[in-house]
């Protein structure tokens, strides 16, 4: 595994780890002890980064609720001070979209529920999960500042955010990290990079395989569950697999010339991008994790890359899940 620096000092595995499915989105939620051993696995592996949410829950069988702060939290107790963990406030699920709220009392209201679940008395990285366009940026980042001068919070980030907001909230509480969606089949905030540079701020890349598309496992038979998000993503559609043919054509070109997998070269071709990006792939499986990790040992040339986003830029494909509805 290789490392790389969010902000001024917060180093990072650069394939971290998406821990949301375990609990939410894509089924059931997973057995609690196997995602604690896997977990466990992918520290021994080099992960160092987790990333989870309040809101990232899912109901168990007895109709209970499985918090993914919870397992995350357990899980990774016995490491504890060999790992950064990552969560994030002001988000609440609707059933026809997300509701915001990054009012100062909630937000500390948030994190006290988070530190409880963690099982934990600080969060390495903090993220204001999407953008509450009834509170400034400069509110929020004032909140943050007496969190980390209090000890709550070691960093804060921003998860989909703007240019904009990022610099008027970066110039009250510098910003460590901004954590948006960034795959081959979402690259509209690739504009963002050389803001980021200017600040010293890192991207943290979440869906960077296209919520499972660009690892190649699925094909025009794939079938997802009713309670999983995949089942109605356009990219999974019968329509969605035929449109992207040529894209996992070329993953699966350049995979064979690497001597790699298509989900490999997906992340890879992120990493070599922007030194200071991590992705977070998420995974419920052992031996997507080995995988995954694999990706950071993958250099592509610039040359390479400029090949690659060409052949992006003049290729046909579906549209892509782009994230819930904000409730205004």
């Amino acid at each position: 595994m290789k490392y790389r620096t969010l902000g001024k000092e917060l180093t990072v595995s650069a394939v971290s780890l998406g821990c949301m499915g375990m609990t939410h989105a894509f089924g059931a939620p997973s057995d609690t002890k196997e995602m604690t051993r896997l977990l466990h696995e992918a520290v021994e592996l080099g992960y160092t980064m987790f990333d989870t949410a309040e809101c990232y829950t899912g109901k168990l069988s007895d109709g209970s609720i499985a918090y993914n702060e919870e397992l995350v939290g357990a899980a990774l107790k016995p490491y504890r001070e060999k790992v950064v963990i990552a969560t994030k406030f002001g988000v609440r699920h609707a059933p026809d979209g997300l509701l915001t709220d990054s009012r100062p009392e909630t937000i500390r209201k948030s994190v006290e529920g988070s530190l409880k679940r963690l099982g934990t008395d600080y969060i390495d990285l903090y993220y204001q999960h999407r953008i509450d366009p009834k509170v400034e940026p400069e509110t929020v980042a004032e909140t943050m500042a007496s969190l980390i001068k209090e000890g709550k919070i070691r960093f804060w980030g921003i998860s989909e955010t703007s240019e904009e907001y990022l610099r008027r909230a970066h110039a009250v509480c510098p910003v460590a990290a901004v954590q948006n969606r960034y795959s081959m089949m979402a690259r509209w905030h690739e504009k963002l990079f050389s803001a980021l540079d200017e600040l010293n701020v890192g991207y943290v890349a979440f869906s960077p395989l296209a919520n499972g598309l660009l690892s190649a496992k699925y094909d025009q038979n794939a079938k997802f569950a009713s309670d999983d998000y995949r089942s109605r993503m356009p990219q999974f559609s019968a329509d969605g697999i035929a449109k992207n043919g040529e894209l996992l054509a070329l993953l699966q070109k350049v995979a064979d010339e690497k001597h790699a997998t298509p989900a490999q070269i997906s992340l890879a071709w992120m990493l070599c991008k922007h030194k200071n990006l991590v992705a977070i792939p998420g995974t419920r499986k052992s031996e997507r994790l080995l995988e995954n990790a694999g990706a950071a040992d993958i250099e592509l040339t610039p040359e390479e890359l400029a090949r690659i986003d060409c052949a992006l830029n003049h290729m046909e494909m579906s549209e892509v899940f782009g994230g819930a509805k904000i409730l205004r």
